[in-house]
């Protein structure tokens, strides 16, 4: 007989071959020897959600009610866990969480308990790369930064390409996106970078089959992992501090910011 498996909400859309790609890796982190053992999802991908950067950088809430609007779907469909495959939406995240009695795990949380459980020997240096959205909510910098765990944030010349691959493939060209996404890495790591953090859900798609690849963090798979633990094991399967809901402080006031935040340049 199969074991219980708990419902794990998807709020994605953003974009659509990004939360394919966050299924897909899902699906790659089960150990399952028959459909029944798979993870349960309910999909709400609605891809007609207002751009994140640009309101970010506007400084608009255009994409909240259409974020909270599938949040509420997701409820009303039983999910036990609702998980965000976009990373630049995280800047509603606590709003979000805050307005909803289901565990919400935020995409940072996956990405630190994953590097948390690493052994580094020496101090390194993680390169940002993300949506302009995702560097100026900062959310990254207040949760990964640590004193032997700098994070790198590509000043506007690689920047502009990372944007650039991000776009290329939520417009399907992924060729070209991997070209840019090269280019951005490279100079990343001639600037001492020692990991490149993937914090844009299309940059895994961008980087599959490079020859950075195995230098990369993915932040999708973070996430997926870290929402099959739950799914198979409840929240005993991870730190309580992982698990955000609307009792939960944190979800109201955010984390401090990091000091020291260095830029390469």
């Amino acid at each position: 007989m199969a074991m219980q498996r708990r419902l794990i909400g998807v709020l994605g859309g953003m974009g659509p071959l990004a939360t394919v790609d966050f299924m897909g890796k899902v699906i790659a982190a089960t150990a399952a020897d028959c459909d029944q053992e798979h993870i349960p999802m309910i999909v709400h991908a609605v891809p007609q959600i207002p751009d994140r950067t640009e309101a970010i950088t506007n400084g608009t809430d255009g994409p909240f009610p259409n974020l909270l609007r599938g949040l509420r779907t997701l409820e009303r469909c039983g999910a036990d866990l609702v998980v965000v495959p976009c990373n630049t939406a995280h800047a509603w995240f606590d709003r979000l969480a805050a307005s909803t009695d289901v565990r919400m795990l935020h995409i940072a949380e996956a990405v630190r308990g994953h590097l948390d459980g690493q052994l580094q020997s020496e101090p390194e240096s993680i390169g940002l790369l993300a949506t302009s959205g995702t560097i100026r909510a900062g959310f990254y910098q207040r949760y990964l930064h640590t004193e032997a765990r700098r994070i790198i944030v590509p000043p506007p010349p690689m920047q502009d390409d990372i944007s650039a691959a991000i776009s290329a493939v939520k417009g399907g060209y992924v060729a070209q996106a991997r070209e840019l996404a090269a280019r951005a890495g490279a100079a990343l790591f001639d600037v001492g970078v020692t990991r490149l953090l993937l914090a844009c859900t299309e940059l895994p798609i961008a980087f599959k089959g490079s020859i950075m690849e195995t230098s990369c963090i993915d932040a999708t798979a973070c996430l997926a992992a870290a929402s099959v633990a739950f799914s198979i094991g409840g929240d005993s399967q991870l730190p309580q501090s992982w698990l955000i809901s609307s009792n939960s402080s944190e979800a109201m006031n955010g984390l401090p910011m990091a000091p020291g935040l260095s830029e390469s340049g």
